[in-house]
């Protein structure tokens, strides 16, 4: 059990990681009102429950052992590397942190910070200016930093999916949903028909395909994240 229990337990990387991401997020996100404390407070316990199983205690891997260990049963299902569990599960003999299923979540860990760090910059300019903000990722989508925190989860779900953060996952998605289209009334009653007509020609979360490869952009218009 302690050789088991070697790659785990280590509950100062619990705090580390949990610090390092949260405080990272914060620098991009900058949550100002109690709206974005708690969307930002749902993210950082995301984070708190993934890093708790990745370095403190396994909880999925003891929860479903018995099926993992008769399922693959030539798999130490309590190393480190195991708590890849798309890597194992398909058989791959890689090194997990090199395998498709980890590159694949860099790019979309990255890609979501990068888009929250973006947006938040569009969005603070229009808010000085007490204007609509549908420049830049805005002209995509009318909530880009939302997407930016589900992509974040979602790719933290593709590197190490664990039965409470894949709970976790889809309420905070539709928390999500649920502040945009909130602030969207906020928007509606303050820009009216302005905002109405932008809310036509952008989507809410997914960016139409011909505006990703070249169609034209919305112009000039403030809204929430």
């Amino acid at each position: 059990m302690n050789a088991d229990m070697s790659a785990y337990g280590l509950w100062s990387l619990v705090l580390l990681n949990s610090v390092v991401f949260i405080l990272f997020a914060y620098s991009f996100f900058k949550p100002r009102t109690p709206r974005d404390w708690r969307s930002f407070s749902a993210f950082s316990a995301f984070l708190v429950a993934l890093f708790a199983e990745m370095y403190g205690f396994p909880l999925t891997i003891y929860f479903l052992s018995g099926w993992l260990q008769s399922r693959y049963p030539n798999v130490d299902w309590f190393s480190h590397d195991a708590g890849h569990l798309l890597e194992m599960m398909f058989g791959w003999k890689t090194n997990p942190h090199f395998g498709l299923f980890h590159i694949v979540s860099y790019v979309l860990i990255g890609g979501g910070f990068v888009l929250i760090s973006v947006a938040w910059k569009v969005l603070y300019d229009a808010q000085q200016k007490r204007t609509l903000a549908t420049v830049g990722s805005y002209s995509y989508v009318r909530h880009p930093q939302y997407v930016g925190f589900i992509l974040v989860m979602f790719g933290f779900l593709v590197q190490w999916p664990t039965l409470l953060t894949l709970a976790m996952f889809p309420v905070l998605t539709v928390m999500y949903v649920k502040l945009a289209k909130s602030e969207e009334r906020e928007a509606i009653a303050e820009f009216g028909n302005t905002y109405t007509a932008y809310a036509a020609d952008v989507p809410a979360f997914v960016p139409r395909l011909q505006r990703i490869f070249g169609s034209s952009q919305a112009g000039g218009y403030r809204h929430g994240r």
